[in-house]
């Protein structure tokens, strides 16, 4: 087996991550061994993800800016004589399995949907995969902290199934699967249980999301944030985040669930966001896909839809919230993330700043979906001497990043820990705080 540090250091991750990785990935495959499972064995890292900006802009065909992180989960896999798909977590000793049927289920609101969700729809869609999978993992992403752990787990199921169905990530497997571009947009639909191009929507796992998470974790390079636009995944952009700086996550100990009345509120989002094409496609007699579609459609379509946003409230949706919906998406899509993008470039730190700042006040005035931890953990950073905060995933709960420099970094964290934990008791014991530089993609190599 190739040593698994090595591995991850030459694909661009720091010696610090990638040295403790090492004990975990033999882990894997030590258990697979034990288990019996065929001798012919892949090896592969998923990364979680920052989104840096873009907050809820995927599934309308928005922007985002994003990297991969450090932490993630490490897999080793081997091919099995049946259609089984078989996925252990070595570390919290649970197990599911189920096969590559397309009647596959998995229990809601457990990691094993996820899994699932897959085998569904990989045996519906892509019949010539029909070998099946012995997985076992080990993670060191905190889960449900808004840094994509329930995607990263999507992302290592269609892995570990391609792996031993001897296909590369996204590369020829299916006229409309080309580019791992396009595998994120898939894997995006397999999640969220949408339709992608000739293949019919399923039930997913139940929420509505788009496919940020999955493009991050596919398609992010080491050392640079990427921008990508969406519906379809482009990439516009890579930037390279200055040597001198380095990524700082608080994960607050609220958990970012997407279950119950969390995924409730987290689908209202993309709701409002589809309620408001509705409308404008019913006013303009148009079929626009997404809401980036409809301001895209005309010179004044921008003011057309505020109009169409004022006048489109009923008892589900108000005419403010449809409002404030298209208002956060406008300036966070077509103004922060390419303005950003830009400060980045040129290490034009106090304006990337202001721009962090302004996302992270647009989810608590527009999106509404920040609880009190957050916004203090944001403010917390700041305080500390953070170039630039905020929360980040689908809210209600979850974490905040912080860029710092790199020469601040020990100093920094232990204040802005100290600082939290001491004001949050009761949320201190699940809080974690950790730096990570922007990492490598999802990688699979033979043991």
């Amino acid at each position: 087996m190739k040593n698994p540090a090595e591995e991850l250091v030459r694909l661009g991750m720091s010696t610090e991550h990638a040295a403790p990785k090492a004990p975990r990935f033999l882990q894997c495959t030590s258990a697979l061994a034990g288990a019996g499972a065929d001798p012919a064995r892949y090896a592969i890292w998923v990364p979680g993800r920052i989104e840096v900006f873009g907050k809820h802009t995927d599934y309308a065909g928005g922007r985002s800016l994003m990297c991969a992180i450090e932490r993630g989960l490490c897999l080793c896999v081997a091919p099995r004589r049946d259609r089984v798909v078989r996925v252990i977590d070595i570390l919290r000793g649970d197990e599911f399995a189920t096969a590559l049927d397309p009647t596959s289920r998995g229990p809601q609101g457990a990691w094993g949907a996820y899994v699932a969700a897959v085998a569904r729809r990989f045996a519906r869609d892509l019949p010539t995969l029909t070998t099946g999978v012995d997985v076992v993992f080990a993670s060191d992403l905190p889960s449900a902290a808004g840094l994509s752990s329930s995607s990263a787990l999507v992302v290592a199921t269609a892995l570990a199934l391609l792996a031993v169905n001897g296909h590369e990530p996204g590369l020829r497997l299916h006229p409309s699967i080309t580019t791992p571009e396009a595998l994120a947009g898939y894997l995006g639909a397999v999640e969220n249980g949408a339709a992608f191009a000739d293949f019919p929507g399923d039930q997913g796992v139940g929420t509505f999301g788009g496919s940020e998470d999955h493009t991050a974790i596919l398609c992010c390079r080491a050392g640079s944030v990427s921008q990508f636009s969406y519906a379809p995944v482009v990439r516009e952009a890579d930037i390279v985040v200055p040597a001198d700086l380095t990524f700082v996550v608080g994960v607050s100990g609220v958990t970012a669930s997407k279950t119950g009345n969390a995924r409730q509120q987290y689908n209202r989002l993309a709701l409002a966001a589809s309620r408001l094409v509705t409308a404008w496609n019913r006013h303009e007699h148009r079929h626009d896909a997404t809401l980036a579609a409809a301001l895209r459609s005309s010179p004044g379509a921008v003011e057309r839809l505020r109009a169409v946003a004022r006048r489109g409230g009923d008892t589900e949706f108000g005419s403010e919230e449809l409002a404030d919906r298209l208002e956060q998406f406008i300036e966070e899509s077509d103004l922060l993330v390419p303005s950003a993008a830009g400060a980045i470039r040129r290490s034009a730190l106090a304006e990337l700043g202001v721009l962090a700042d302004r996302s992270e006040q647009l989810a608590e005035d527009r999106l509404g979906n920040q609880v009190s931890e957050t916004v203090m953990l944001q403010r917390l950073a700041r305080v500390h001497g953070a170039v630039a905060a905020s929360a980040f995933g689908g809210g209600f709960g979850g974490s905040v990043w912080a860029m710092v420099p790199r020469e601040q970094l020990v100093t920094f964290v232990t204040q802005w820990e100290q600082a939290y934990r001491a004001r949050n008791p009761r949320a201190a014991p699940r809080s974690e705080f950790f730096a990570t530089r922007a990492g490598p993609p999802a990688t699979v190599w033979q043991c």
